[in-house]
């Protein structure tokens, strides 16, 4: 489901981090909970009432040798393409900037929603502040406090009200992938040769691609819809910020997948901003395969294959359950193998386990292997059902869910993947306690 998009803009400096912060309900997490994915953050899911959408932080961009006013410019540009709604937030104590009125102009054009958010509103002489603000032309301002959190929920009223509905787009009988990678592995040669036509610009500029774009297409009775998205990149200086803006629109597609190509370019290797693009689809608990393209570019040794998976295996331990296959588009080597893949990657995400089955080998698990000692006492798995699929997701019933060690959760994973074809999702499970 594709979710609304809220940006925050505003000078430096007005408080917009504060204020996002309050919405998302804690302070921005900058390291990923999850091994081995770490990167920046330029968003957040947030939530109010029975709505939620996604938060664009436009706070802390940096330039090197560039006007300040062309920083702010850009910074609010680009939000405002990106935005369904827009929080435009200026400082009550400094009054009316020359920057306040460059990003109203602009705001004028757009024809979005826009709610102004007059910041740092903390007591009632500064109250009589904002009447100034009426001067931008941007409707009544909302006098706000994000260190105190005063006039938070006002600014999430008026978001509600006029956020687009959720658009929740679905392909009946076709599987759905996206492919992702960051700038010039390959993505839109990949989807050129998996469609096998030119459908889309192949070029070796980096970021050729900007826009998502759903395919649909039938191979041998299948249908298929490839989700093609823009090289992901790590946040960096201002001239990145359009890739940071592009990788917005991948997490949607992202979103909208069922599996996702994860492209590793084989003659560059592996760098580590590829960590952070497949971050994305980890943190969304995607089905995932990785593609190691231009395989035809490296000079084959009698193990370089073996090498190359080895060290894939390495650096991507947080991966352990995707395959890999070694191809390349430009030559259209192994493309079957692919869709064989995909085939198989959607049957085990979507794959739902009898009842009695699972616990059949839930148990024989245990007896196998007893759960060692852990925070005063043995975990004791009673029974499993599972309560969801894309991914599978297992309950599993316990006496005490603080006495499970990650490693006997671990091992209780292998062993479901031992048994029954999961191969290529993620897998999720859930203690509860037996009462």
């Amino acid at each position: 489901m594709a979710l609304g998009v809220v940006a925050i803009i505003g000078s430096p400096n007005v408080g917009k981090s504060t204020i996002f912060n309050r919405i998302v309900g804690r302070r921005r997490a900058i390291v990923d909970d999850q091994p081995g994915v770490t990167r920046d953050r330029l968003y957040e899911t947030a939530s109010w009432l029975d709505r939620e959408f996604r938060l664009i932080d436009t706070g802390g961009i940096e330039i090197t040798n560039r006007p300040f006013q062309e920083q702010i410019r850009i910074q609010a540009q680009l939000a405002i393409d990106e935005a369904d709604v827009i929080v435009f937030v200026a400082d009550a104590i400094k009054g009316v900037s020359s920057d306040d009125r460059m990003v109203a102009k602009m705001l004028h054009k757009c024809k979005k929603p826009v709610i102004l958010a007059v910041n740092k509103v903390d007591n009632q002489n500064i109250l009589f502040n904002i009447t100034e603000f009426y001067s931008l032309g941007l409707g009544e301002p909302v006098a706000v406090s994000g260190e105190h959190g005063i006039g938070i929920g006002d600014i999430l009223d008026k978001i509600i009200k006029v956020l687009p509905k959720e658009e929740d787009v679905k392909y009946d009988d076709a599987i759905t992938f996206s492919i992702i990678g960051r700038p010039n592995v390959g993505k839109s040669s990949m989807v050129n040769a998996l469609l096998n036509k030119e459908r889309v610009i192949v070029s070796d500029i980096v970021g050729t691609t900007r826009d998502s774009v759903d395919t649909m297409f039938e191979r041998d009775g299948q249908r298929y819809v490839v989700i093609d998205t823009a090289g992901l990149q790590k946040r960096g200086k201002i001239y990145e910020a359009v890739d940071k803006y592009s990788a917005l629109r991948a997490l949607s597609a992202i979103d909208r997948s069922e599996i996702v190509l994860f492209i590793i370019d084989a003659n560059t290797g592996i760098l580590e901003q590829d960590k952070h693009v497949v971050g994305y689809a980890v943190e969304k608990k995607k089905a995932i395969v990785i593609v190691v393209n231009k395989w035809d570019l490296i000079k084959k040794e009698q193990n370089t294959q073996a090498e190359f998976e080895k060290k894939i295996r390495n650096e991507f331990v947080f991966l352990d359950y995707a395959p890999i296959i070694f191809t390349s588009a430009l030559t259209k080597s192994k493309i079957d193998k692919i869709f064989d893949k995909i085939a198989e990657v959607h049957d085990a995400y979507d794959t739902h386990i009898p009842t009695s089955v699972l616990n059949d080998v839930i148990q024989d698990a245990q007896i196998m292997n007893e759960a060692p000692d852990f925070n005063g006492g043995r975990l004791k798995i009673y029974f499993v059902n599972q309560a969801n699929s894309q991914p599978p997701t297992f309950v599993l019933f316990v006496n005490k869910p603080k006495f499970a060690h990650f490693s006997y959760l671990r091992y209780i994973e292998n062993r479901l993947r031992d048994a029954f074809n999961l191969d290529g999702t993620p897998i999720e499970l859930v203690l509860r306690e037996r009462v």
